[in-house]
């Protein structure tokens, strides 16, 4: 296993759409494991792969002690709001209130290829949301509707 350098805004790879994973071999396995230590490393609670340079639909998420790894993520429902500030690794010295679902229901593949699905409320959907949205070239810079208590506008 390894560090990644991670990826700041700013670098276009952050804005683009993730491609597919098809194979689901030991390159696969050492980047789902570069990536586990890089954001244990960093203090995160999520990473995808775009954070790292790579630009394929793979996060993985460390929320109350539960380690999750997304390979080709998509989103199959959504339920409630809430709001709440949120940072990024890939955003330094910035965070801001972004409103999410307050459950979320993903399907997605482990690092073995077998599918499974997922439904997180709180944290774990605020996770799960913020990393699909990296799949899919979206920072949460985006999605900030207040910072530091005060309204963007």
């Amino acid at each position: 296993m390894a560090i990644r350098n991670i990826v700041y805004e700013g670098s276009e790879i952050l804005t683009k759409e993730c491609k597919k994973v098809r194979a689901f071999d030991e390159k696969l396995w050492e980047l789902l494991d570069d990536m586990k230590e890089t954001m244990v490393k960093y203090d995160g609670v999520g990473l995808a792969g775009p954070q790292v340079g790579v630009i394929k639909q793979v996060a993985v998420i460390l929320v109350n002690n539960m380690y999750l790894e997304l390979i080709n993520p998509e989103i199959l429902e959504t339920a409630g709001h809430q709001y709440e500030i949120e940072g990024c690794l890939s955003v330094k010295n910035f965070n801001g209130v972004v409103e999410r679902p307050a459950e979320i229901t993903v399907k997605a593949s482990d690092r073995y290829g077998n599918d499974f699905i997922i439904t997180g409320v709180g944290l774990l959907a605020r996770a799960l949301s913020h990393e699909i949205d990296h799949l899919h070239g979206v920072l949460f810079t985006s999605k900030v509707i207040s910072k530091n208590g005060r309204n963007k506008k």
